[in-house]
């Protein structure tokens, strides 16, 4: 192979449930004192248990934990726990579902894991505004039942319920990323405790404006930063009218050429479909076994569409034609609630399908994104790339912006298996990279694709990315050893 095996670089273990020892006992009792003088006894915890909880996320990176857990209530006390914490030298790492997959919480220096899920209140609501801000403990399920009677909604949508400002700090996306936009699009302001304990409103305190010609575009620096420039205990996001009706729709396709080039004609077309997602066949096969569905084991895509009655039908035709041009058969068109519902909890289920398909083994998802014009020489390549490493995996993607996720299934007591997912990993990386395209479409940079970050951005876009990790956070502290 192109690619020798190496020793692991990436902190992948065994098996997930081990945790390092850290440096748990680092904290002095003074210190932990003065956490407790901040939030309170009750929500402070030094307990293992709780730290190893917290210790990882839903990705197989090696379990690290902090050396003390703690939930403030209220931004006040996250600035004086910011404050008091730096001016110790005490590392900082923000916590909100533990939902990433990058390793983005694992606490590789220690220090003190601060959980935001006890701030969990939406603190304004401007529906004629299409606006609402939201504190870190609100989820995107928790936001969009509050809104529910409101004639309003937030599309962006992971499949995990993950906390909002998490969701802004990964830079996440999802399956209607095609039509709605990514956290990228849709966060209009947001409050940050800087390390210092400062508290920054990146747009203006209480400012939701659409667009904006002022200055530097702060709110973007810190959607997509991870946890290392600050802590996000507020965000401004925008909000979407919920459409009068939807319809979704499977298709299978005699080839991943087809099914892409069917997605390029339907975006070529000004189709605004709503979510348009790709599932190789054998990933269809794990999602028909696992959700008890009926579809063709074949390339295949999910489709959504919003809008008017009529809106849709026009829609709903234009595609058609498009894709029985392309090859496109066995149709199958979900109108109601339930079936729709049932459709795309098989697509998000998708993880749980995958580990069906080799019970005992542990899954690992990584993600790129391309250029649309790619996504069929790079799925190919990837293809070819499972078979040539000897690894068992599926492949899902948001196709509609070319970003794609594969999933594989790792014995966790073979490590020559693990520094075959690794390598694997990589090489997928520096073919995206190849190709105009990204190491992370969704997932991040966290632990995992550090390495390849120099190579997407080059030294001068890493020397400006380090020098502002070292304005805002000089001493290195905020969540250290990711990103950068």
């Amino acid at each position: 192979m192109a690619i020798l095996l190496r020793p692991a670089s990436w902190g992948l273990f065994s098996w997930r449930g081990y945790c390092s020892r850290g440096t748990q006992g680092r904290l002095s009792a003074g210190f932990v004192e003065a956490l407790k003088a901040v939030v309170g006894s009750p929500y402070v915890s030094t307990a293992a248990v709780v730290r190893e909880q917290h210790g990882h996320d839903e990705s197989m990176h090696r379990c690290q934990p902090p050396d003390a857990v703690v939930w403030p209530q209220n931004v006040e006390q996250v600035s004086r726990l910011a404050a008091l914490c730096y001016g110790q030298g005490v590392p900082i790492i923000p916590f909100g579902t533990g939902t990433g997959l990058e390793g983005g919480v694992c606490a590789v220096q220690g220090g003190v894991c601060i959980n935001l899920t006890r701030m969990d209140r939406i603190l304004e609501l401007n529906p004629e505004d299409f606006s609402v801000v939201v504190e870190p403990g609100v989820t995107r399920k928790a936001l969009n039942t509050h809104l529910r009677d409101s004639g309003l909604w937030f599309p962006v949508d992971p499949g995990a319920d993950a906390s909002l400002c998490g969701m802004a700090a990964t830079g996440a996306s999802g399956t209607n990323s095609v039509r709605y936009g990514t956290m990228r699009d849709n966060v209009l302001n947001l409050e940050v405790v800087l390390p210092s304990g400062q508290r920054l409103h990146t747009a203006g305190p209480g400012r939701r404006f659409r667009k904006s010609a002022a200055g530097y575009n702060l709110t973007g620096l810190f959607v997509g930063s991870e946890g290392t420039l600050g802590l996000i205990t507020a965000a401004t996001l925008h909000l979407h009218p919920v459409p009068e009706a939807t319809v979704a729709a499977t298709c299978a396709f005699p080839t991943v050429q087809a099914a892409v080039d069917s997605t390029v004609h339907i975006l070529q077309a000004a189709v605004p479909v709503a979510r348009i997602e790709f599932l190789d066949e054998v990933m269809m096969d794990a999602c028909n076994r696992h959700s008890k569905l009926n579809c063709c084991v074949a390339p295949t895509l999910f489709l959504e569409f919003h809008g008017s009655e009529q809106a849709l039908a026009e829609q709903v035709q234009c595609t058609e034609e498009i894709i029985r041009h392309n090859g496109g058969s066995h149709f199958s068109w979900a109108k109601e609630a339930e079936e729709r519902s049932r459709l795309w909890a098989a697509r998000h289920n998708a993880w749980y399908a995958s580990l069906a398909l080799r019970p005992g083994c542990k899954g690992y998802s990584t993600d790129v994104c391309v250029p649309i014009s790619r996504l069929p020489e790079i799925l190919v390549q990837t293809k070819e790339d499972l078979e040539a490493w000897r690894l068992t995996g599926t492949i899902v993607g948001h196709v509609g912006d070319g970003n794609f996720h594969c999933i594989l299934l790792v014995d966790p007591e073979d490590p020559e298996e693990l520094l075959r997912v690794q390598a694997f990993a990589e090489q997928l990386g520096r073919r995206a990279l190849a190709l105009h395209g990204t190491c992370t479409g969704e997932h991040g940079i966290g632990l995992g694709k550090r390495q390849l970050l120099p190579e997407e951005v080059g030294e001068v876009g890493m020397e400006t990315m380090r020098q502002i990790k070292a304005t805002l956070d000089p001493q290195g502290l905020m969540n250290p050893g990711k990103v950068l």
